[in-house]
Order: C-alpha cells, then structure tokens, then sequence
C-alpha cells in the first residue's frame, strides 16, 4: 500500500470530500488496489491533522459508494478495482442532459465521472485531455474537427476510449457510438419529399460563426434538394434574418429556433401553416412549444446507454445511433 494524505488549505472542496477524492484517485492511479488497508482512522489524525468525524464521514462515503468495505476489529480495506471516468463533452445543451442522464442511470455507484465541457476550444481540449492521462480508467470524449485533434486523442490508450457523437479524427482501433450527420439526412429529407413540397421554398439556417455543425450534412441538404428541383438556400448570416410565408426552415441551431419563434409571432405566421420548421436534436421543451416542434435527433438516452455498456465491458465498440424525424404541429 502506498498512500498519504494532505490538507489542501487552498482548495475551496471539503475536508472529507479532498479526503475521499484522494483515495479514489490512488486506487484508479493502482497505487490502492483490492485488498490494500487503508490508515486506521488514529494513524490520519496525527499524519493529516483531520478529526474523527471528518475521517469517518469521508470512509462512510467510500462505503456508501462501494469502493471500501470495513471489517471488524481489523479496519478498512479496498473492496474492488475503482473506476474512474471522464465523460468529456463539448457544451452544456438540453439533450447533452439526456445523454448523461443515459450515462449516469446506467453505471453502479461505485464509478465515479467527472464531467467536463470543452466549448470547441481546442486549447482547452488539449489541456484536459493530456492532464487526465492516467488519471482514469476510461474516457468518454465528444471530438470535434481540428487539424490537429488526432495527435491528441492518440495519447489515450485506444483500449480506453469511446468517442461518441461524431466520428472524427479517428483511428481503426478506436470504439464509437456516434450519429450519422450526413446520409441519414438526405435519407429523411427523401421519405418527407410530400411534405417538403408543400413549401415554396427549403432553407437550411447554418450560423457558421457560432455551430460546428457538420459541414457534410450541408452536401446533403443541397444533393436533395438540386435531385428534387426544390427551390433552395443556405443561409450562414442570420443577422438580417427576415422570414417569409411559404418557406421551410431547417435549423441547427435553438437560438435560431428562438428567433424563427419570435419573428412568426410577430407576423402572426403559425408553424406548420404559413412556415414549416425542423429542428435539429430533440429536447423536452420541444414536445410543447407552439405545439411541438419536428425535429431530426439521434436517441441522446441511448447513446449515453451504450457509453455506459462500454465502461462496463470493456472491448470494441463500433455502433451508429440511428437519426430519426419526430413528426409535430411545426412541418
């Protein structure tokens, strides 16, 4: 057993919660492993300065979480092999909720996540990425497309790695549970093609100063449209958005959805009668406003499921979440 413990007088956490930390880091470091003793509680009031209550609280923790267990009239010991896993995503939205809700639900208490955002900073993304080397036993990352994101995901061990969301930047040994932003766009746009011709014309609204979105799924819009003769455009600058009768707006973003919301109550343009919206990525609000909102999404539960199976039996994992259109009052 190798561990030692000391007060962060400057950390803003806890005692017991640095003092919980600390053993979870040693033993998913290996410095801990099944079996070790950990101090007696008298053996950290003298070497840590902590009380007792703040000792027993933190080993009451561990225990709740199933990472140490106590025997009587011996101490307390390493149950099992502590997991811990970073889910790395790249910005806080309602369905990035869904997806770590299927996350979260689906793994044992004993696994402990740390969830951080990257924002598509690639600075940030580098930093997190090469600090958390060793630190945990799996990690669950969202890429995103830079020139340079191979080189930095290759620092993990591939047999560590699932990359959900969008497969990018990727290696033949890496797992994935990701959508499909390109085919499986055309493919809906082609079972809808009735509906979609009800409209005078398709806009695709693509913010390209504030999505990164892929790019692939704009070929596709645009291969659909130009095969179907559908009067079309994408529009990249929406700070002169003026939206018109007859036309059908597909969105990738929910600040463009606001604002399509506002200008049509505005106008008194009703969704699904003088305008036609369809949304990307599904969200519980969706469902209600303005009588629901159409939307292409992926299964976000889903793929947090399966990123949970990964952790769980680890090995590869190569799957696509099917992208599906729900059908609401806004097309």
């Amino acid at each position: 057993m190798s561990f030692n413990f000391q007060i962060n007088t400057q950390s803003n956490s806890l005692k017991y919660i640095q003092l919980v930390d600390a053993i979870a880091n040693s033993i998913s470091e290996g410095s801990l492993a099944e079996g070790d003793m950990l101090p007696s509680v008298n053996d950290l009031v003298k070497s840590a300065s902590l009380s007792r209550d703040t000792i027993f609280k933190a080993y009451s923790e561990l225990k709740t979480r199933g990472i140490i267990e106590s025997v009587p009239n011996r101490g307390y010991f390493v149950t099992r092999r502590f997991n811990r896993v970073l889910l790395f995503l790249d910005t806080f939205k309602a369905y990035k909720e869904v997806l770590y809700d299927g996350f979260h639900r689906n793994l044992p208490k004993n696994i402990s996540v740390d969830l951080m955002f990257h924002h598509y900073n690639f600075k940030v993304f580098e930093t997190i990425i090469t600090d958390s080397i060793g630190k945990y036993s799996h990690y669950v990352v969202m890429n995103f497309d830079h020139p340079r994101m191979k080189k930095v995901i290759s620092k993990i061990p591939p047999e560590k790695l699932l990359v959900i969301d969008w497969n990018i930047h990727t290696a033949p040994e890496h797992s994935f549970v990701c959508q499909n932003f390109g085919v499986s766009l055309y493919n809906i746009l082609k079972q809808n093609i009735n509906s979609i011709k009800k409209y005078k014309r398709f806009i695709y609204l693509y913010p390209d100063k504030w999505t990164f979105h892929p790019k692939e799924s704009i070929d596709n819009f645009e291969q659909f449209c130009n095969e179907n003769k559908i009067e079309h455009r994408v529009d990249t600058d929406l700070e002169s958005l003026n939206i018109r009768q007859g036309d059908l707006y597909l969105l990738v973003s929910d600040r463009t959805l606001t604002k399509i919301l506002d200008q049509a109550h505005d106008k008194g343009f009703e969704p699904g009668n003088e305008i036609g919206i369809l949304s990307y990525n599904d969200t519980p609000m969706k469902k209600y406003v303005k009588e629901g909102i159409t939307v292409l999404s992926t299964d976000f539960y889903e793929m947090g499921k399966k990123a949970a199976e990964y952790v769980l039996n680890p090995g590869e994992m190569k799957e696509v979440i099917p992208t599906k259109l729900i059908l609401r009052k806004s097309f």
